[in-house]
């Protein structure tokens, strides 16, 4: 595919070029829709000449012009409701906002913005309900706030983090993608995903994650990123946003600046510090939100890190002006929206009150504040600022200027309504599912095939034991596997951290406690033909020290084993029982799927480790970014070619 953010010679900015054209398609046959945001002579009137305003000026013009200083504040928020339907009371609202219903709070607050998690149960009743729901938010949107209707955003990242479930379809992530070393592929990915979103009323998708993986130990990012190279990550970013806005018609949001990939700390729970010089953020970090501003990406989301070497103030970028202004405006050019991360995380609210933080996101440089802790304390925070002339209302018309016009660009202004009787033929469709696998056939990594063993034997009937971490991933590998003709028995062990007031185990050499989950999994090896032992952090979680005694338990019974790393690929590094070894950075079925395709040889292994997998006594790399074997005439091989 040639680079999604390339520049034809003498041509327009990449996205001036694009803004064009989604603004134009959304413009086709809209004037109906249009009606409800415009006024009549707007719509009908003569197509502008070269001098005179286009429609997309007069509407931002027309709406600011009739907006009150609390609508525009209102428009620069993005909130979460509870509940299922738009009209319908739910206490958790009254105690967050003050009023009962997800409409009442669009209208009492003017939200610009809602998004949706599984925890406000906007996902509860199946994707028609959401539907129903985000056509009743955007109704209420559309009184409230001057016809103008709601950016609605989730998390749909897949993999590890996606709120959207089945029926929709399912990929593995971000760093299976990396792994795949496919830009096209992520744009395929991205393209399906946005259209499924787009189908049940969400408009912004917060992804794709463009932060570098630089430490293994990052409790926040991982298998979230597509890796540790920063061209590639910047390849799959600059594809994703593509995909998304061009292909699925939705909004994206590059994220976290200025890049949360070297952190050991949780910005969650902690403020974390990432210690790069400007020199090393240049190289390692900007590279993948340079080329998301090159794409045309519609938004960049900030982080709540502290980076020395872009601000020695030691305020969280959100809240820094020469991060967010100085840097990402005037520096690397972004004229799109700049949102926060959760104002509810910690890593934000550890130096300020909840409306101190929401004053200095807008001085800033932030358009839209996502998820304010308070948000009445912050909307009055805000009013507070300009009353007192520390903020103007001109500071705050660029902020509402940007998000109209992002509005309007993804046709939310055209058509914010869904087609309920679409949305379960579109999600998960055939097309949909087929394009999944594909993709994801070419992401499993084979790490290790010291024994031979793979691909197994074509015409072979085989008693298989799958075990280890997870009863769901491992329920869908068993499920594959007997579609292969294999007979399966399904056991998961060690997936919780040990208890400790269990009793000790007489046979454990280090004193741990008694694990029968793991005696049954161990008998039923002894009578298997072949063991495949599913790993999910079994080297630094808590759950680790019980994940490696019973891979080495049942690499014991001499049955040969198979060890599959579900998530992040440094598992490998310490089972060192282990001879034949794969990563697949996702436990979603249509990994496990491609897992079992590629175990059966009806597809060689065709991934690359996107990340280096650490020695386990830190002596250096044991496996090096881009590794990989395949299927060769005599046993497994190195994959050729650029790593």
């Amino acid at each position: 595919m040639s680079s999604p953010s390339a520049t034809s010679a003498g041509g327009a900015p990449p996205r001036a070029r694009r803004l064009r054209r989604t603004a134009a398609a959304a413009l086709v046959g809209a004037a109906t829709a249009l009606s409800a945001a415009l006024p009549v002579s707007l719509v009908a009137a003569p197509a502008a000449s070269a001098d005179a305003p286009s429609r997309e000026d007069v509407y931002v013009k027309r709406v600011m012009h009739r907006m009150t200083l609390p609508q525009k504040v209102g428009q620069m928020m993005t909130g979460y409701v509870y509940g299922s339907d738009a009209r319908t009371s739910d206490p958790r609202n009254t105690a967050l906002y003050g009023v009962a219903t997800p409409a009442e709070v669009v209208e009492e607050y003017a939200l610009g913005g809602v998004v949706h998690f599984a925890w406000t149960d906007s996902f509860r009743e199946g994707p028609e309900q959401l539907a129903r729901l985000n056509d009743g938010l955007q109704e209420a949107a559309r009184g409230a706030n001057r016809r103008v209707p709601l950016m609605i955003s989730t998390d749909q990242e897949t993999g590890l983090v996606a709120r959207l479930g089945p029926p929709a379809t399912g990929f593995p992530g971000a760093m299976a993608l990396g792994a795949g070393r496919s830009p096209e592929d992520a744009r395929r990915a991205a393209a399906v995903t946005g259209t499924e979103l787009r189908a049940v009323g969400i408009t912004q998708d917060y992804a794709p994650v463009a932060d570098v993986n630089v430490d293994p130990a990052n409790p926040v990012i991982g298998v979230r990123s597509f890796g540790s190279d920063p061209q590639l990550v910047a390849d799959m970013v600059a594809a994703q946003v593509v995909g998304y806005q061009e292909d699925g018609g939705v909004a994206t949001s590059a994220k976290h600046f200025p890049g949360h990939g070297d952190t050991a700390t949780d910005s969650h729970v902690r403020l974390p510090v990432i210690d790069h010089t400007r020199e090393e953020w240049e190289r390692l970090d900007a590279p993948p939100f340079r080329a998301a501003v090159e794409a045309g990406v519609d938004a960049v989301m900030t982080a709540h890190i502290v980076v020395p070497s872009l601000d020695p103030s030691g305020v969280p970028a959100t809240l820094s002006k020469p991060i967010m202004t100085g840097v990402l405006r005037e520096e690397m050019g972004f004229e799109g929206v700049i949102t926060t991360d959760s104002l509810e995380m910690e890593g934000v609210r550890t130096m300020f009150g909840d409306g101190e933080v929401a004053v200095r996101a807008v001085e800033a440089g932030a358009d839209v504040l996502l998820m304010p802790a308070q948000p009445r304390v912050a909307v009055d925070a805000l009013l507070g600022a300009v009353a007192s002339g520390r903020l103007t209302e001109e500071r705050l018309d660029e902020s509402v200027e940007r998000v109209l016009r992002l509005k309007w660009h993804r046709g939310v202004v055209a058509d914010s309504s869904t087609d309920v009787d679409a949305v379960l033929p579109t999600l998960g469709s055939a097309e949909h599912q087929a394009v999944a696998q594909e993709v994801t056939d070419r992401t499993t990594t084979l790490l290790r095939d010291d024994a031979g063993l793979l691909p197994l034997a074509v015409g072979e009937q085989r008693d298989v034991l799958v075990t280890g971490w997870g009863a769901a991933p491992a329920a869908a590998l068993g499920a594959a596997l007997s579609e292969h003709g294999d007979v399966v028995e399904v056991q998961e062990v060690g997936a919780s951290a040990p208890d400790p007031t269990d009793p000790p185990d007489p046979g454990d050499p280090g004193g741990g406690p008694a694990d029968p989950a793991l005696e049954t999994a161990v008998a039923a090896a002894e009578e298997a033909d072949l063991v495949v032992v599913l790993t999910n952090g079994a080297w630094s979680s808590p759950r680790g020290d019980r994940q490696r005694r019973a891979v080495a338990e049942l690499v014991a019974t001499g049955t040969p084993v198979v060890h599959v790393a579900v998530r992040d690929p440094y598992d490998v590094a310490h089972l060192p029982g282990v001879t034949t070894s794969l990563a697949t950075y996702s436990t979603t079925p249509v990994a496990m799927r491609s897992l079992a395709r590629v175990l059966h040889g009806d597809v060689a292994p065709a991934g690359r480790l996107p990340v280096d997998v650490p020695a386990a006594d830190g002596s250096g790399v044991l496996l090096p970014l881009g590794w990989g074997l395949t299927y060769g005439a005599d046993g497994a091989t190195p994959l050729g070619g650029a790593r």
